[in-house]
């Protein structure tokens, strides 16, 4: 019973971190380091490599399965395993949520999303040093790099296949870094919006097949599912790896980099609610007040959760 009561707690640690990685603004891995599994993360997910993939992946073979079992116990994977089940149950509930409220209420909603990436911003501004030119270039890059694409990367780059495994890359390699949110650079990217809609009726298909109702809905819904889900298992076992050299290497230049990539990145909230006001005709005078109360709130949530990781941390 001690060890069915240890993978529960581990799966409802999952979930935690899926939820918070699943709105823009808040990491999974502050959550991760609130709820102690930082560490135990970033050792599993450290020791994946090809090696061990294609042991793992030999355990078909009966002759194999001893060598396979000790590569799954080498990789933590019944740890990976549960927490990933709870992360991708809490990605898949909060997005359907989300997906619904940015139909009913975008200005509140992209209010919300306001605060929690001002405050994420505004925390982590306190590690970065722009001491040498080299930072400040960094830092440059960073902001211009989420500034000019916040608004505009939807339309310019759609929503294809290829640009949905980039963007699931991106996204998840996130996930493993704390103060930065895999769901922002969603937003950044033209993407979060459109892949919400699409887990939301991806979870609706699934539904109906389960009462018998069809299949078309899960065929439109499940080739941009599997390939953001691809996307991420390849970004962080790649882009996760390459962000943590980078940090390992030059931490002050890249922390410079990915907190003012946040900053640029304020610009997508108020680009989407502008959008929203246009199609409705309402105007941003009268819009005002729910936004701010929104963004006060999700900056609220951001300094409560900074609170217990900093408590944690140190």
């Amino acid at each position: 019973m001690a060890g069915l009561r240890e993978w529960a707690m581990i799966y409802l640690k999952g979930i935690a971190m899926g939820s918070a990685d699943a709105v823009p603004g808040v990491s999974g891995g502050t959550i991760a380091l609130i709820v102690g599994i930082y560490e135990r993360l970033i050792g599993a997910v450290t020791t994946v490599d090809p090696d061990r993939i294609r042991r793992v992946l030999a355990g078909v073979l009966s002759r194999s399965r001893d060598d396979a079992r000790a590569a799954f116990r080498e990789v933590d994977g019944a740890f990976l395993l549960v927490l990933g089940a709870g992360i991708g149950t809490a990605v898949v509930t909060v997005l359907s949520g989300v997906n619904y409220l940015l139909g009913s209420r975008p200005v509140a909603t992209y209010g919300f999303f306001f605060g929690l990436i001002a405050a994420s911003a505004a925390v982590l501004l306190g590690d970065v040093d722009l001491s040498t030119p080299r930072r400040k270039v960094a830092a440059v890059g960073g902001f211009a790099l989420a500034f000019l694409a916040s608004g505009v990367a939807a339309t310019a780059l759609g929503s294809s296949l290829p640009v949905i495994f980039v963007a699931g890359a991106v996204a998840v390699s996130a996930m493993v870094l704390p103060g930065i949110s895999g769901s922002l650079l969603l937003v950044v990217l033209g993407q979060y919006e459109y892949m919400s809609g699409v887990v939301s009726r991806f979870v609706d298909a699934t539904a109906a097949i389960a009462l018998g109702n069809g299949t078309d809905a899960l065929v439109e819904t499940l080739p941009p599912v599997a390939t953001f889900l691809l996307g991420g298992v390849v970004g962080l076992f790649t882009i996760a790896h390459t962000v943590r050299y980078a940090l390992a290497r030059a931490r002050a230049a890249t922390l410079a980099f990915l907190v003012s990539l946040i900053v640029g990145a304020l610009r997508a909230p108020l680009v989407e609610v502008s959008v929203r006001l246009a199609e409705s005709g309402e105007s941003w005078r009268a819009a005002a007040p729910r936004f701010a109360l929104a963004a006060l709130a999700g900056a609220g949530l951001v300094v409560v959760l900074n609170r217990y990781s900093a408590a944690i941390e140190y």
